[in-house]
């Protein structure tokens, strides 16, 4: 493990490989699943404010559920989730013309629309973050649809904290990536000694 801060890093975030590889998953991740992706609870409001400017991107079924459910909802543990299509796909995912599911709030990001990429949980996946009173745990969460991802990684040669730069900095800043990066090099260091 790899302590930071409040935060416990699975020794796995470092030495396990991953890019997504939507071209081989079609974004499966948006599909899969008992629940919509987990919410932070400051991101509820956040979705109330921008959907009028994600709504074009959605689906009539996205909508429709929306409408239903609102822009989030509660799964069966009570936690904040997105609202899904008939126990499906995200209501806010939409297929491009290769059949391929994608974010309709990342799209609105891209597009310039709005300010905000999407969900912390789904930026960060394959990581899921536990929260616990005194700290947060940070774990690889395998799943058999991120094959080909893991595949794409170790082909590259892309560790998960690398390939997670971004929205790892987003959720625990500049300073805590860059202690995770010098844990992780010497992590990788002492188990290429062990060898």
């Amino acid at each position: 493990m790899i302590l930071i801060d409040n935060t416990c890093v699975s020794d796995d975030v470092a030495d396990q490989f991953f890019v997504c590889n939507l071209e081989k998953c079609k974004g499966a991740c948006c599909v899969e699943g008992d629940s919509g992706a987990p919410l932070e609870e400051d991101e509820l409001a956040v979705l109330a404010d921008l959907y009028e400017h994600v709504e074009p991107y959605l689906t009539e079924e996205g909508k429709a559920a929306i409408a239903k459910q609102g822009v989030y909802t509660t799964d069966f543990e009570g936690d904040y989730v997105t609202p899904i299509i008939e126990g499906r796909e995200c209501a806010y995912a939409f297929y491009d013309q290769e059949k391929t599911l994608k974010c309709g709030i990342e799209q609105a990001y891209l597009d310039g629309k709005i300010s905000y990429k999407k969900p912390l949980s789904c930026h960060l996946y394959p990581i899921r973050v536990t929260k616990y009173d005194h700290y947060h745990a940070l774990n690889y969460d395998r799943w058999s649809i991120c094959k080909d991802a893991c595949s794409l990684g170790e082909h590259l040669g892309v560790p998960i904290y690398k390939f997670l730069k971004e929205p790892l900095i987003r959720a625990y800043g500049e300073a805590w990536y860059a202690q995770l990066v010098q844990e992780a090099e010497e992590l990788i260091e002492r188990n290429a000694r062990k060898q």
